[in-house]
């Protein structure tokens, strides 16, 4: 098999972070992704102070004691790794034309991500959502073997999720109205958007479960490309019977090859397991072999992309707040059709 790409390359001079938020994700993610590939983190804020200055001290890094403080660093990429609901008023105070990174989800629904995108433009801020999956090595080598007309034209596209993911770790999941989609599975429309672009529509149903209090934890959905591509996704986070039928993966075929891929991280969350990539041009699969995962190399990655468009040593910048909003609106759409009936039976004909 071609040499696949699985990396992004740094920028010829790193720019240094500044990071607002010091929850679990900049902890599990963000910090480590950042020290392996080489990139300076200069300061944290976070509004619980303590919570900033524990974590920079594991990693010999600065605090900021104010938002304000933290925003008025120069020359530097400034990475929200915050709730939705706290971007906007960071985005307010940054300096005009800062290269910057979101975390997702861009807004809690889409009348927030068109503000979002509003403040990034009046701004003239460099701004991506931080959509990584795109950049895991995995997902850059699967996107590299359809960009090289390996699978030929993609004409199906599968994911199957039946996971025990832990909700109870995140005990403020169980008060908001979107979860399941918003907050996991943005990052699988996100990725199908990436390589099959903006669907004509959407058919979906996301529901709880009686055994969670979080609003919704399983989703069924069905992206319409017309005649000739079926892309539907079918999410359960609580089947809870063990490992053995648990799931995980893409299934994408093409009109020449097909591709399998395995997200390892979400078993055992936030343990994990290897990811996988196998390639077949139609008879035999070969393993790609892969050099990191989706955790923690594609943060790296992201952040590389960024900074190279910032310093002018790429000419595209990759998820723009531009793509990141329609990424919203298939959400929002998503959410839309959930909460209308579906086409209603008709009735036996009395006799």
């Amino acid at each position: 098999m071609i040499e696949l790409r699985q990396s992004w390359p740094m920028p010829n001079k790193a720019m240094p972070i500044v990071i607002f938020g010091a929850g679990s994700i900049v902890k599990d993610a963000h910090l480590p992704a950042y020290n392996n590939s080489g990139f300076e983190v200069i300061g944290i804020y976070d509004p619980n102070l303590d919570k900033a200055k524990e974590l920079a001290a594991k990693y010999n890094i600065n605090t900021f004691a104010t938002a304000k403080e933290a925003a008025n660093q120069k020359n530097v990429i400034f990475d929200l790794a915050t709730p939705p609901e706290a971007h906007p008023e960071i985005l307010k105070i940054l300096p005009e034309n800062s290269g910057v990174l979101i975390q997702k989800p861009m807004g809690s629904n889409l009348n927030e991500a068109a503000q979002i995108l509003s403040i990034c433009r009046q701004r003239s801020l460099k701004a991506a959502v931080n959509f990584q999956l795109r950049f895991s090595p995995m997902m850059l080598a699967l996107k590299d073997a359809i960009d090289k007309d390996m699978l030929g034209q993609v004409v199906d596209f599968d994911a199957w999720l039946a996971l025990d993911t832990p909700w109870g770790l995140w005990k403020f999941l169980e008060k908001l109205p979107r979860v399941e989609i918003l907050l996991h599975s943005i990052h699988y429309f996100d990725f199908v958007r990436s390589i099959l672009g903006n669907p004509k529509g959407v058919k979906a149903k996301t529901i709880g479960h009686p055994q969670t209090k979080t609003s919704n934890t399983r989703t069924a959905a069905i992206l319409d490309y017309g005649e000739q591509i079926r892309c539907a996704l079918t999410i359960n986070h609580n089947h809870s019977f063990g490992r053995k039928f648990q799931a995980c993966e893409f299934r994408i075929c093409g009109t020449k090859g097909a591709a399998y891929v395995h997200l390892g991280v979400n078993f055992n969350y936030p343990i994990g397991e290897p990811d996988i990539l196998e390639i077949t041009a139609g008879k035999d699969w070969v393993k790609v072999p892969l050099r990191g995962s989706w955790f923690t190399e594609s943060f790296g990655n992201r952040m590389a992309q960024l900074q190279r468009f910032v310093l002018g040593q790429e000419e595209h910048l990759i998820a723009p707040v531009e793509d990141a909003w329609n990424t919203m609106a298939l959400i929002e759409a998503a959410y839309e059709n959930s909460n209308n009936p579906g086409t209603p039976l008709a009735k036996c004909p009395a006799d």
